[in-house]
């Protein structure tokens, strides 16, 4: 019986520690290149990045607007989508076009 209970409770333990990162990944954004930092903070959005993608969680800013100030941060993305949604190629083009120059 303790077993059983200590189960439930180690695997209720673990919900709550991994929800939070997937309740936080509202943007969703690919760079073509690492940022150096693993999170970074960029107007009012948090972001977290690994090898891959970075991911931030829901702001009051249009999602437009994120984009851009994101990529003034880590320059060209491979893709941005919100919520699930990804930006279609104009859209990310527009936003890519505020990179900084190297």
């Amino acid at each position: 019986m303790e077993e059983s209970f200590m189960l439930r409770a180690a695997t209720l333990s673990l919900a709550f520690v991994a929800a939070p990162t997937f309740a936080q990944s509202y943007y969703h954004a690919e760079p073509e290149v690492q940022p150096a930092q693993a999170r970074f903070l960029v107007r009012e959005n948090i972001w977290r990045c690994d090898s891959r993608a970075c991911q931030s969680a829901r702001t009051a800013a249009r999602p437009a607007i994120v984009c851009q100030t994101l990529v003034r941060e880590v320059g060209r993305l491979r893709s941005f989508s919100v919520e699930g949604r990804a930006f279609a190629a104009e859209e990310l083009e527009s936003c890519n076009m505020r990179a900084r120059q190297n």
